[in-house]
């Protein structure tokens, strides 16, 4: 919950105030994705996030959304950037 809530705030935040999500069941897993239209991500951004400093008051929604789950695939350009994450359920 607290990833998807990241991935969302990030889509309203610095996707131009609108995302989709969407979520469904898949090998045991639940999939969420998030896709927003916004002008994508500065290229410098790696496809893992890096932990930010402690002192750091913002930039921790995409490094806690990958630290929260079990799967992480980030895609971003020109057309906006989408985020699904997984996570393991018995």
């Amino acid at each position: 919950m607290v990833a998807v809530n990241e991935l969302l705030t990030n889509a309203v935040r610095h996707g131009g105030g609108l995302g989709r999500v969407a979520l469904w069941s898949a090998d045991h897993a639940v999939v969420c994705e998030v896709s927003d239209t916004g002008t994508g991500l500065p290229e410098a951004v790696p496809d893992r996030p890096v932990r930010p400093a402690a002192t750091q008051p913002g930039g921790w929604g995409l490094w806690l959304a990958e630290e929260l789950t079990d799967s992480f695939e980030l895609v971003t350009g020109n057309g906006g950037t989408t985020v699904r994450v997984s996570s393991r359920v018995p």
